[in-house]
């Protein structure tokens, strides 16, 4: 007689179920775990590149790259000798600088000597000083104008001068002062004329003195002024890439 196969009670069938149904569980979790951190994951990734261009603020170019080659020829030879009569070196004398595309001198001086009718000195100097935009300092035409500020008070301060005015100077560069005054040296009264003007991200400082020996009257301020006008406008047109 053959026998048939001892059925599983209901106990133990239940039992088997509900570990299947409990050993599927953790493979849904941890499969909805992965996917949620990968979300995250590429959420959290996207947000260093909005923090970095929030935190990278931009500033405009500076307009000009770069000075004139040669300081002392920014200013036209026949204004030089117009300004400076018997220059001693009517080519100038040129200014060190350890990096000529950031900053430049030159200087002229020279004594018309008439004798007994008296002898005019004249002395003339120019500096240039041009930033580049840095995007942890700010652009080159707001670096600019605070050092143009700075010079503006470095003339207006200067020591020992008496009857000291400043103005601004129209049509010269992006914005210009001119301050005038008298100092006496050597025994004699000197008149000075300092025309400080901003072109952009450049800023030029020229300076125009001079006085009367021997009884010869020193130049008037008016006469001063107009020269380191007509000369500061010269230098201004000089930097390279000015007259575009």
């Amino acid at each position: 007689m053959q026998r048939s196969a001892p059925r599983p009670s209901r106990s133990r069938t239940r039992n088997r179920v509900r570990m299947l149904a409990c050993a599927a569980v953790p493979v849904m979790i941890v499969a909805a775990g992965c996917s949620s951190d990968s979300d995250d994951a590429a959420k959290d990734a996207d947000k260093p590149a909005a923090s970095a261009s929030k935190e990278a603020p931009k500033v405009a170019p500076a307009k000009f790259s770069s000075l004139p080659a040669d300081p002392c020829k920014s200013i036209a030879k026949k204004t030089i000798e117009d300004l400076v009569p018997k220059a001693k070196d009517k080519s100038g004398s040129s200014g060190k600088s350890s990096d000529i595309s950031t900053r430049g001198s030159c200087s002229w001086n020279g004594l018309d000597d008439n004798g007994v009718k008296g002898s005019q000195y004249r002395w003339l100097d120019i500096s240039f000083m041009r930033y580049d935009s840095d995007t942890g300092i700010g652009s080159g035409q707001d670096r600019a104008a605070d050092y143009y500020k700075k010079e503006v008070a470095k003339a207006r301060a200067t020591e020992g001068a008496k009857g000291t005015k400043a103005a601004p100077a129209s049509g010269v560069g992006t914005e210009a002062t001119t301050v005038t005054y008298s100092l006496t040296k050597t025994d004699e009264s000197f008149g000075y004329a300092t025309v400080v003007a901003r072109s952009e991200n450049v800023v030029i400082t020229l300076t125009y003195n001079g006085a009367g020996y021997a009884g010869a009257k020193s130049p008037a301020a008016s006469d001063l002024v107009k020269g380191a006008t007509k000369a500061t406008k010269e230098a201004v047109a000089a930097v390279p890439g000015a007259a575009g």
